[in-house]
């Protein structure tokens, strides 16, 4: 719950410090870059307020508080994400003072009750929440998407005990948590996971065994959502538990070398004969399943929100480059080429974020649909964008002549393009989810 006061900028001295994972070091940004203190309204103050300059694209189409969250999560995304962003990517940085400062603002459990330090917003507003802040870098942001998931599956499906324990902290993200479902043998057919929790007779402790891979946060969260199987049946023997970091057998592999991305750690992670009480069971036995691709449908939401974030950045570092670009005696902007390429960018952007807000809008109103809308804006944000903005010159500046705009172009790109492997659920997994859980 949030105080009536306005919070404060974390602000301390630039410092790193190198947190050893397993066998390998993950450098962890542990303030911010930021030389001055700046004061911001949390989430909670904004609802009702309809002061201050807002963003002006699609203005119609939000409401008020929409605007003002947008507006919030825009400042900050250009205070404290745009200046450092590549630098972070470059140098494998973990911003975690920076996603405490967000979480400072609310951003740290979107969804949940306002009980535990939630904002208890709707999905449509995390939506344009999460296009606000992508826009200064998609990488972070994605990594705060992934942890507000995990936060609202303990707020939905956890005990009351276990809400009360672990999301006052996970809120704050004074604590970090990563999901844990793909393996590797196990991807778009989620049911086929092999990672097993057998009950201990007598001791109120499930063994679990196995790998996970290509997760978020690896080693740096301080809990993991574990999808692990319970049962022999291919959908309803999978349960989910929340195991923390420092358990006797949970360790992690090195961080994959990733194209972009590379300031949050991703990394495999393992156990090996982990003891995990009763207690971190969420949720019933046999429904992890659902409660995993349940949680997809929000996860989607806000993966698809982050790319048209991204989306947004290239065209507008394109449309400045092409207005500015001048060949044969004027800019490039004035052939007409390029401004059919740039009406079509243009074009394909507003779209898909007109198919996350419509997903989000399904989703907020449990309509029966609502899977299928969230598979269609998961698929709208695959755009051809990349290529455009390089056609259009966005990356061919020379360094010379602006080192950080090439710079932080074509990380946004990478990064942004990255999303088209992310969340390997295809539309075939959709599917199976309506047939498997049918809507009552």
């Amino acid at each position: 719950m949030f105080s009536s006061c306005t919070r404060r900028w974390l602000m301390s001295a630039a410092a790193k410090r190198t947190h050893e994972c397993c066998c390998f070091p993950i450098k962890i940004q542990r303030a911010s870059l930021s030389s001055s203190a700046e004061e911001s309204t949390p989430l909670s103050q904004l609802q009702g307020c309809s002061k201050g300059k807002l963003l002006e694209w699609d203005k119609h189409r939000l409401t008020p508080d929409q605007l003002n969250f947008r507006t919030l999560a825009s400042d900050f995304s250009k205070r404290e994400f745009v200046p450092f962003a590549s630098e972070w990517d470059q140098r494998e940085y973990f911003p975690v003072e920076v996603l405490r400062k967000a979480a400072s603002l609310g951003f740290g459990g979107l969804f949940c009750s306002q009980d535990v330090g939630g904002s208890e917003l709707s999905r449509a507003d995390g939506a344009v929440i999460f296009e606000a802040l992508a826009y200064g870098d998609v990488s972070t942001t994605a990594y705060l998407s992934v942890h507000n998931m995990c936060c609202s599956i303990i707020d939905r499906y956890g005990t009351e005990d276990q809400r009360k324990l672990w999301l006052p902290q996970l809120t704050r993200m004074d604590l970090l948590a990563s999901y844990c479902l793909t393996e590797p043998c196990s991807g778009s057919d989620a049911a086929s996971l092999q990672t097993s929790a057998k009950q201990v007779a007598g001791s109120g402790e499930y063994i679990l065994n196995g790998t996970k891979a290509f997760i978020s946060g690896g080693g740096a969260s301080d809990f993991y959502l574990v999808m692990a199987r319970t049962g022999v049946h291919k959908t309803k023997g999978i349960s989910c538990f929340l195991l923390e970091k420092g358990m006797r057998g949970l360790s992690f592999g090195c961080p994959e070398n990733k194209l972009g991305w590379r300031c949050q750690p991703t990394t495999t992670v393992i156990m090996e004969d982990v003891r995990v009480p009763a207690t971190n069971l969420v949720g019933s036995e046999g429904l992890g399943l659902s409660i995993a691709l349940g949680a997809l449908d929000g996860g989607r939401i806000n993966i698809a929100a982050c790319s048209v974030g991204g989306a947004q950045f290239c065209i507008d570092a394109t449309q400045e480059y092409v207005q500015t670009r001048k060949q044969f005696g004027k800019a490039l902007l004035d052939f007409q080429n390029t401004q059919f390429k740039l009406a079509d960018m243009l074009t394909t952007v507003h779209a898909s974020r007109l198919m996350v807000a419509h997903a989000a809008s399904a989703l907020d109103a449990k309509d029966p649909g609502a899977t299928a809308s969230v598979a269609m804006a998961k698929r709208s944000k695959d755009m051809k964008l990349s290529i455009d903005a390089k056609l259009d010159g966005c990356l061919i500046e020379p360094i010379s002549i602006n080192p950080q705009r090439l710079r932080k172009s074509l990380f946004r790109l990478i990064r942004w393009s990255f999303y088209r492997i992310l969340e390997v659920f295809t539309v075939l997994m959709e599917f199976f989810k309506l047939l498997t859980f049918p809507s009552n």
